[in-house]
């Protein structure tokens, strides 16, 4: 975005001040969104000393120029402050603005956030590195024990915008407007969590400025990458047409994990699904899943998950299939782990390798990169670390960096389960997924989204799309769940459920 910024200004589509003006607009439009009318309102802004600060001070002006009541404290002397933030507070000295400066208050009480009705953040903004200092960190702490509501300025105080992690004190924001596109911080927790109702404001830069502006790291848009890539039915279509998913999946005690896979891939389009289950569970299975077609398959000894003997069985099965889904619910017998890394190796068609299909490959990453035909794995950070040799905390640390090097090593797709999402693809580039919420957190969800890769490779699509489309899909759904039960009770058959509306509104979304 300090690229961005720049470019437009030295190519003269924009000066810096239109920028500033055009920002503060925008809050401004945000706040009279949310109240009837500015006349009564009272509103404190805390400014900093740069650019995030002029930003604040040109809400300031034009809350106050629409009959707002409006307090500013400025943290920061006027020798200290941004050329820019000097411009717009000679701009806001003229009107009926009252000013507070840090160095004059009691730091236990600023008459600034006295009695007001909302507050605006224009701090520290995108530049921020490392914890907030005093006073910034005491107002931004003052601004949060109010209760009222607060506007953060493209993003809330204290927040790295690189990665969304916050070192210290931050503003806890019931709304944030951000300007040209979204930051990394607003996306990643656990700064995402500080930002309210994140709205993206067009403020002027320019397609073909942003365009010009590289990047390996990009978020799943609904018109670009979600709606174009559905797939789209001719009247004549029959099931052959449709894509055929194979689902090795599920052992003693795991079998709603078969089935929830196994629904999924139909839910999302597949034409038919065969899924290969140990032949004592066969009875259960076909009760669970009257539209999937079952396949017995030899079985450890009173074990009750598969064995080694079915090798032969499954590839039978992979002949008249589009895609395997391989791994939900296996369990971890030694049989059954020494099946998955030989079908991993021996598959002909695309595999979609989730859960005990992972865990069977830690300590053999390397036959990945042996495979002929596509790979997507869809492990959540405790597998991805397995498979690492890493512990957990390390992961987190660099996420999008050790998932891109991972993908780009075993030239697999990894869609890395999480908050956010995110989908890292074997030329290094890597998406991340805007939809998911934390009632998804429930056993099952995981094998829904095998599912749905599965059965959008099926139909055709490319294995980058499918998985991209396939993650925007799954968190859709669950999104829709959560408006319609809530967190709290969501299971993942109400996310099964809930795809084929979310197909039908990401067809028809503006």
């Amino acid at each position: 975005m300090y690229q961005i910024d720049r470019l437009s200004i030295e190519e003269g589509y924009s000066t810096s001040q239109d920028l500033m003006e055009n920002a503060g607009k925008a809050v401004v439009a945000s706040i009279a969104s949310r109240w009837q009318g500015l006349d009564s309102l009272v509103v404190g802004v805390a400014c900093g000393k740069g650019k995030n600060g002029g930003d604040g001070l040109v809400v300031a002006r034009l809350l106050s120029k629409n009959g707002a009541t409006v307090r500013v404290l400025l943290t920061n002397s006027l020798d200290q402050m941004s050329t820019e933030a000097c411009q717009q507070l000679c701009h806001a000295e003229k009107t009926d603005i009252k000013f507070e400066f840090w160095s004059e208050v009691d730091r236990n009480f600023i008459s600034s956030f006295e009695g007001v009705d909302l507050l605006v953040d224009g701090l520290l903004g995108i530049g921020q590195e490392g914890s907030p200092k005093d006073p910034i960190r005491m107002v931004i702490d003052l601004m949060n024990e109010t209760g009222k509501p607060i506007f953060a300025i493209d993003i809330p105080s204290g927040i790295i915008a690189d990665t969304g992690s916050v070192p210290g004190s931050c503003v806890k924001a019931s709304v944030t407007t951000t300007f040209g596109l979204s930051k990394v911080g607003h996306h990643f927790y656990p700064g995402r969590d500080y930002c309210g109702v994140l709205e993206v404001a067009d403020i002027g830069f320019k397609p073909q400025v942003i365009d010009t502006v590289s990047s390996d790291l990009f978020l799943s848009d609904i018109e670009e990458d979600i709606r174009t890539k559905l797939p789209c039915r001719k009247g004549n279509v029959h099931k052959g047409d449709c894509g055929h998913v194979a689902v090795v999946a599920g052992s003693m005690g795991m079998t709603g994990a078969a089935a929830l896979t196994s629904e999924a891939a139909l839910r999302v389009g597949a034409g038919t699904v065969a899924l290969g289950i140990a032949k004592s569970l066969n009875d259960i299975l076909e009760h669970l899943v009257t539209e999937v077609m079952t396949y017995p398959l030899p079985e450890v000894r009173r074990g009750r998950c598969l064995s080694l003997r079915s090798l032969g069985n499954i590839e039978e099965m992979l002949r008249r299939a589009s895609v395997l889904a391989l791994g939900p619910g296996l369990g971890q017998h030694h049989e059954t782990l020494e099946l998955v890394r030989r079908l991993v190796l021996r598959c002909p068609i695309p595999i979609v390798l989730d859960a005990d299909g992972l865990n069977a490959c830690v300590g053999n990453v390397n036959i990945f990169s042996r495979r002929v035909e596509p790979t997507i794995l869809t492990p959540h950070v405790g597998e991805f670390g397995r498979l690492l040799g890493m512990d957990v905390e390390k992961v987190l640390s660099d996420l999008v960096g050790l998932a891109r090097k991972f993908a780009e090593e075993h030239q697999i797709l990894l869609l890395l389960k999480g908050a956010p999402s995110i989908v890292a693809l074997p030329n290094g580039k890597v998406l991340v997924n805007p939809t998911g919420n934390a009632g998804m957190a429930t056993a099952g969800s995981g094998d829904v989204l095998t599912g749905t890769i599965a059965g959008l490779v099926a139909q055709g699509l490319d294995v980058e799309d499918a998985t991209v489309l396939g993650a925007y899909l799954h968190g859709y759904a669950g999104d829709r769940a959560r408006d319609r039960l809530g967190e709290w009770g969501l299971i993942a058959s109400d996310i099964l459920a809930e795809l084929p509306q979310a197909f039908v509104d990401c067809f028809v979304a503006n």
